[in-house]
């Protein structure tokens, strides 16, 4: 029977594909809200966040007045330096639906041009158009690939990969992204195929992420790394969800993440930062789990410092309500690509 196992994904493990960190999208969109005008002439900011706040004031009961919405797009800016993300000031500023708008924008804006500038981005120009995979050999996802197709052939992946969840806290779609690629060029399968089999991983983005990829949904879809236009962008900061919103049953997988996360036999932690609000919004609401016999968790800690690494066990402990000695945790103080080849044995199904 195959085990079945949880990842829960972090900005550290985009990061190594050069999606930015918390603390980089930060300075990006301080850069993009820094909107200035010279008399009507805009002279910095983004000019694509701008024109999508002027349709959105016209199409709106907002008179047609911009300045609102640009008054609290500065507010973002100044603030950002003293925030831990950007997800998380926004949070705070509950009820202040011109700069969560703004805000919202910006994040679209930043991941969407991240996407079109890291590793796992291609023209997607002629038929066999793929990712460059010798570019990833010293990321996560080579060894991730390795780990869930070890011993596959492609009519046995269909039941390995109801046995995975992933909940990625990013907005990115790198994951998916690579995923559906990489099963084509290694398997020799054709698109539809391939989106069949990543449909059975449960994959959850607690927070939302910047539109469904082609192959995911046809009609209202955005390509990984895309250019789009003003109408568009508005359009998916809807789906841009603060701390409040992730962790509302109406709006979120919460529910399907929580039951994950409680019945998981193996729970791995890759590029996370364990921020108090996400392990609270995984962890399980009732749990009456008993036998830990079988159960592991890893995680990497990456630049965590030793006694800050005690505090996360005991976070990790507390998600089934146990003892942090009667839980077996194992970290390492490395990159994502590490934990793989540390705990290869011990990941393989």
């Amino acid at each position: 029977m195959t085990t079945k196992t949880v990842f829960v994904i972090g900005a550290g493990a985009s990061n190594e594909v050069g999606i930015p960190t918390g603390s980089e999208l930060k300075g990006i969109i301080s850069k993009l809200l820094d909107i200035r005008f010279d008399g009507y002439q805009q002279k910095s900011g983004d000019y694509q966040i701008v024109n999508a706040l002027k349709k959105y004031v016209t199409t709106t009961e907002k008179k047609g007045d911009i300045n609102p919405f640009l008054k609290e797009a500065k507010h973002i800016r100044d603030a950002l330096p003293q925030a831990l993300s950007v997800d998380n000031f926004i949070d705070t500023q509950r009820g202040n639906d011109a700069l969560a708008l703004c805000g919202k924008l910006s994040i679209v804006k930043a991941i969407l041009s991240s996407e079109n500038s890291c590793l796992l981005y291609f023209k997607d120009d002629h038929v066999n158009s793929t990712l460059k995979f010798n570019l990833l050999e010293k990321t996560w996802f080579i060894p991730f690939f390795q780990l869930i197709t070890e011993n596959c052939t492609k009519d046995d992946l269909l039941d390995r990969f109801k046995s995975i969840s992933l909940i990625i806290f990013n907005y990115d779609r790198c994951v998916e992204h690579f995923l559906f690629n990489a099963l084509i060029n290694y398997y020799r399968i054709k698109d539809e195929e391939s989106a069949k089999l990543v449909s059975q991983i449960n994959i959850y983005h607690p927070y939302g992420k910047v539109g469904h990829l082609p192959w995911q949904e046809r009609n209202r879809s955005t390509k990984f790394g895309d250019d789009i236009g003003i109408e568009r962008l508005l359009e998916l900061s809807m789906n841009i969800k603060t701390f409040t919103e992730g962790t509302d049953p109406n709006s979120s997988d919460i529910l399907s993440i929580r039951k994950d996360i409680g019945t998981t036999e193996r729970l791995v932690f890759i590029g996370f930062a364990f921020h108090k609000l996400n392990m609270e919004l995984i962890s399980p609401s009732k749990f009456n789990r008993t036998d830990f016999s079988n159960f592991n968790c890893f995680a990497t800690t990456l630049g965590i410092s030793d006694s800050d690494k005690n505090i996360i066990k005991r976070q990790i402990a507390s998600l089934y309500k146990r003892n942090v000695n009667k839980i077996n945790i194992n970290m390492i103080s490395n990159n994502c690509c590490s934990l793989f080849h540390e705990f290869w044995r011990s990941l393989s199904f």
